[in-house]
């Protein structure tokens, strides 16, 4: 079963772009907000990992803060 993923990230943040790029070329469909305009979803983020930092990505409940594509492969199920 595919995880339901969501991606909290800046239109400038190297690392929101590395991973919203390792979704495309993984073939993994993302939710994107973008937490530099949108003041909920900041809200939320900030909610969920009590912290500023982006990339956040949220794996069905699962949290990862940052780009980290070992950890992005081994929860998605990407050998």
């Amino acid at each position: 079963m595919q995880k339901t993923v969501t991606i909290y990230s800046t239109p400038t943040c190297v690392y929101c772009n590395m991973a919203k790029s390792f979704f495309k070329t993984n073939n993994v469909d993302y939710t994107e907000y973008n937490v530099a305009s949108d003041m909920d979803k900041r809200k939320e983020m900030i909610d969920k990992t009590g912290q500023m930092g982006v990339p956040v990505i949220d794996l069905g409940g699962e949290i990862v803060v940052g780009f980290n594509e070992e950890k992005l492969k081994s929860s998605l199920g990407i050998s």
